[in-house]
This record gives C-alpha cells, structure tokens and sequence, in this order.
C-alpha cells in the first residue's frame, strides 16, 4: 500500500504526525511524504518536517492523507497542489484529511456532495465547495474518510486501519501508540466549554480563517 502524505508550509503538524504513526506502522505500507520541493517544510507551531517527494515524482498512491492549517484555504494560491490532489484522488483506494485539510480537498473539487466534517471553526465554510457539513469526529462518505480537530486524526487512521487491514490490526496500533485518552478537562468541543472559552479562541483562531 503505497501512502501519500501532503507537506505545505504552515501546517499543523499533528495533523500529520498522529495519523502517520498509525498507518506507516501497517502491513506492507510504503510511506512517502509529498510537497512542493523536497526538503524541510516548516508548520504552523516551527516544527520542521522533511518532504522526501515531490508533486511530479508522486502521480499516484493507494491513500491520501491531506493535513490541515489555520490558513488551509491559502492553498488556493497554489493551484499545482489542488491539481495534484485531483490527480490522486483520481485512482485512490482511499482518500482522506485530517482538521481543515478537507477544506483543501473541499477547494479541489472532490467534496462537491459529499459528507464531511473539518475543525468545528471552520466546518460551514466546507458547504462553500458543495459539501455536506457533519459534526462527527470522523465522517465517510464513498472513499472519503475526514476527521475534525487535529486530534480526531488519530481515530480516522485506526478508523481506516481497520479497513485496510482488520479490527485486531487497528486495536493492536491503538495499544501500541497508548491511545487511552483522559483528559484533564471535558472542554473538547464547544458544546461542552463556556461561551466565553470558545469566544477567545475563535478571536485568536480568526486571523488563520479569514482568508477562506
């Protein structure tokens, strides 16, 4: 199985970073990191990631994981990686994202009808492109498999290793990566958090969105 993972500069990186854990550890997969130019692709928190590919070496794979960012809808400005994700969704077995990264699959045109869900900031801006707006921490629809907020990324990958692979695969990744979370507050969704909570961080989240 031959993975394809989007870099682009200012991205989350565990966006990236969870899923990939996950599915580069599965039987018989071959990961490849894709961007614009091979080398270090620096995310939206400085952490340096390195792209071993690039967009002409890369013209298809099995899954496509395409991350998110703040300012995922920039990507617009660079219509060679809306191309290239089009192209590889073209023969894809599998095509997912991970937070705002459906906004990007969203503006590439592969959404237009289809379910999907995205950071709970950002989720109505998917309608834009013709999608079905879900608030579910992972949504398939066809081929598709989208996961919200950055860290629902990790159940969309154990969500799609159970399809590559089977339920046991999964749940033996899950204990491996310890994946039993129990969070210090119940505040991960703004049903759960006061207004005011969620108030501030859609101030400190505007300036990343207000290009979409």
């Amino acid at each position: 199985m031959k993975f394809a993972f989007l870099l682009y500069e200012g991205m989350t990186a565990m966006d990236l970073i969870g899923p990939h854990e996950i599915l580069s550890r599965l039987p018989g997969a071959e990961s490849y990191r894709v961007g614009l130019n091979k080398g270090s692709v620096r995310t939206d928190s400085g952490i340096e990631l390195l792209a071993d590919s690039t967009l002409s070496e890369m013209t298809e794979a099995d899954i496509l994981l395409i991350p998110g960012a703040g300012t995922a809808t920039t990507l617009g400005s660079f219509p060679e990686i809306l191309e290239w994700v089009r192209l590889i969704h073209q023969k894809s077995v599998w095509t997912t994202s991970v937070c705002t990264g459906s906004l990007i699959l969203g503006a590439a045109g592969v959404l237009k009808g289809k379910r999907a869900t995205s950071h709970w900031a950002a989720i109505e801006r998917l309608e834009k492109w013709g999608a079905v707006p879900v608030k579910e921490r992972v949504v398939e629809d066809g081929k598709i498999l989208t996961a919200a907020g950055v860290s629902a990324g990790i159940d969309m990958a154990l969500t799609l290793a159970s399809k590559l692979c089977s339920d046991q695969v999964a749940q033996a990744m899950q204990l491996a990566i310890e994946y039993d979370p129990r969070p210090p507050f119940d505040s991960g969704s703004p049903e759960k958090v006061s207004p005011l909570v969620v108030e501030l961080l859609k101030a400190k989240m505007s300036a990343g969105f207000e290009n979409g």
